[in-house]
């Protein structure tokens, strides 16, 4: 989507800087909420769990442009996910986190998603990402299959790689495109490449209850602009069956 028609209608989807050395894939559920993968809040490297002060987000980033950028004010992920389970398949079941900006993107270009909880096998979805081999616009893939789905985790035949993680997955029942799923690795699944997606039915209800216990903090710092980086997030492996 190199062009501002191509893209237009997905300036909700936005790229995560992350502490400037990385970056995710986040989507707008709310003016003020993105929706994204537990993983991509942690430090590769050192396993250590980022501060929001290190993560910025920036709507509809295309070839050096955003229609908003916006610092985090906090980030919640599902109480269950553990960042160590790299190589264990189940890590990806609560892979999801809600991040809360620290001012509403009040664009009208810019239009939050709906969500939606459940997809059939063979279902066609979409994914709008980033990613490390075409970091600078976002590429949308609208012809996936859910091949299955396993203990809450969607796998699918989207093309995903490094900077996809928590990339929204849609489904386009009515002609309206909204979230179902959110990229969490890639992996193989009966011998081909597969992503693997975290169905959004259970997680997404325990990510939300987790959001709204936390207090929120006070607005007391001035924005700021992380640097740009090319680097994208790591996936897990996961293994076929």
């Amino acid at each position: 989507m190199d062009t501002g028609d191509q893209a237009q209608g997905w300036e909700a989807v936005g790229r995560l800087e992350l502490n400037g050395r990385g970056f995710c894939t986040g989507a707008l559920i709310a003016p003020d909420l993105v929706l994204t993968a537990a993983h991509c809040l942690y430090d590769k490297s050192t396993g250590k769990r980022l501060s929001v002060e290190q993560i910025e987000f920036r709507a509809g980033w295309r070839n050096g442009r955003a229609e908003a950028y916006r610092n985090i004010r906090r980030a919640v992920q599902h109480p269950d996910y553990i960042f160590g389970r790299q190589n264990d398949v189940r890590r990806v079941t609560n892979d999801l986190a809600v991040l809360q900006l620290y001012h509403p993107i009040k664009n009208t270009r810019v239009v939050p998603f709906e969500t939606v909880m459940s997809l059939g096998r063979g279902s066609t979805v979409g994914v709008v990402s980033y990613a490390e081999d075409r970091a600078e616009a976002p590429s949308y893939q609208k012809m996936c299959t859910v091949l299955g789905e396993q203990e809450g985790i969607y796998v699918m035949s989207c093309d995903v790689n490094f900077g996809s993680s928590g990339a929204p997955v849609f489904s386009f029942e009515n002609g309206q495109a909204r979230i179902v799923s959110v990229v969490s690795a890639k992996g193989e699944y009966n011998a081909r490449p597969v992503s693997l997606g975290v169905a959004l039915d259970g997680p997404f209800e325990d990510v939300m209850a987790a959001f709204s216990s936390v207090k929120t903090l006070p607005d007391n710092r001035l924005s700021t602009q992380q640097q740009r980086n090319r680097t994208g997030a790591k996936f897990l492996k996961a293994g076929g069956g």
